[in-house]
């Protein structure tokens, strides 16, 4: 797509969700740091997703993770999120922070704790219900450490078992969403470690199922935009979890480590039509900042989508594919190169201005003291936090 005023129509129709979790303490097993200024209740991340939103324009979706978004109105949550300009994005479950998971939720050996995640599961489908959220997203821990510490096969008989359920208890209007992850909490066998387990286990629920590509979640060297190609192919692909890895899962600012990889990646999901708003792929965030202030860092990560998105979008379709039809490796690969080399910040800066934004968002927030402001105000109270 070279043609500029298109490309300026698809970054402003895009549409980026931030993570509530992203707005409150976090850190490693080893320390939380806590930060001033951090909400202490869901309708306080809220307020802090609307800065995002205010400043990027391209924001107004936020994932609530539950139970730590656990409210006793959501009619009330959801009202509060419509007066910011928001609405609710996906639904998390967790069925990882539980003493009875410690083997596993939804594949543990025992009935009875099974039992319990899934009653989880569905209580979870009952805040889509009453929030209108499009999107149940589930992660599992499950796994074993040990070889022979539980039956391989067995485990998927029971998570196909799980799914089965709370898929049937979904709306017409309502997903699900499953994620994969190659290793962590569980070391020696994960049970859904790749894409290819999740595809097939949302091939056999149904339309109403689609994989979850996490950028985290992966082996070194693995080509997430081949996993993304081939999903998108096969109407299977139904959202990101965008962030940033060096090592493993490290959950940082999307972008940050390897941004050619998610430039890389974009390409693939607008040339197979995942920018399309009939493909439905959700572009979530999924990061936590340990170091760094919450809202501007989350600001940040929206940009560096917004730029990794526009390069891939001044991608000269044409000389790509006759360079490709001709077999011209090094014609191939420049114009891609070309497009990556692009300095896209001007043209971003003319979208937000087209849009009655700061060009800046960034510098925008950081000027408008309501990082100070916040820090002021939010005294006293327990912080939100990871787990909590």
């Amino acid at each position: 797509m070279s043609d500029v005023s298109a490309v300026k129509a698809a970054l402003k129709s895009q549409v980026i969700e931030t993570p509530s979790w992203g707005y409150g303490n976090s850190g490693t097993r080893f320390k939380v740091f806590a930060q001033p200024g951090v909400p202490r209740d869901p309708f306080e991340k809220l307020a802090d997703a609307a800065q995002v939103n205010t400043y990027t324009g391209v924001a107004p979706k936020v994932s609530l993770h539950i139970p730590w978004d656990r409210v006793e109105d959501y009619t009330a949550l959801t009202r509060r999120a419509e007066e910011l300009g928001l609405r609710i994005g996906a639904i998390n479950s967790n069925v990882f922070q539980d003493d009875d998971f410690k083997l596993g939720s939804v594949t543990h050996p025992d009935p009875k704790v099974r039992r319990k995640a899934v009653d989880h599961l569905l209580e979870c489908v009952d805040i889509m219900d009453a929030t209108g959220s499009p999107d149940l997203k589930l992660w599992f821990s499950d796994g074993t450490n040990y070889p022979g510490q539980d039956d391989i096969a067995g485990r998927q008989d029971r998570l196909a078992e799980a799914l089965a359920e709370v898929y049937e208890r979904l709306g017409d209007d309502q997903r699900m969403l499953l994620e994969y992850k190659l290793f962590e909490p569980a070391f020696y066998a994960t049970d859904v470690p790749d894409w290819g387990t999740a595809y097939a286990h949302c091939l056999k629920l149904g339309p109403k199922a689609k994989v979850v590509v996490d950028t985290g979640h992966h082996a070194p060297g693995t080509n997430i935009e081949f996993i993304v190609a081939f999903l998108l192919r096969e109407g299977k692909l139904g959202a990101f979890d965008f962030n940033s890895r060096f090592y493993a899962d490290d959950d940082l600012m999307a972008g940050a480590a390897d941004p050619f990889q998610l430039f890389r990646i974009m390409h693939e999901v607008a040339v197979n039509g995942g920018l399309e708003p009939e493909t439905d792929v959700n572009f979530m965030l999924d990061q936590c900042h340990n170091i760094e202030a919450k809202i501007p860092a989350v600001i940040r990560s929206v940009t560096n989508v917004q730029e990794a998105t526009a390069k891939a979008l001044l991608i000269d379709a044409s000389a790509l594919a006759a360079a490709q039809r001709s077999g011209d490796v090094l014609a191939a690969n420049g114009v891609l190169m070309d497009a990556f080399n692009t300095d896209v910040r001007p043209l971003l800066a003319e979208v937000r201005e087209e849009l009655g934004l700061a060009r800046d968002p960034f510098a925008a927030y950081l000027a408008s003291g309501n990082q100070e402001r916040i820090a002021s105000e939010r005294v006293g109270g327990e912080q939100a936090g990871w787990g909590a």
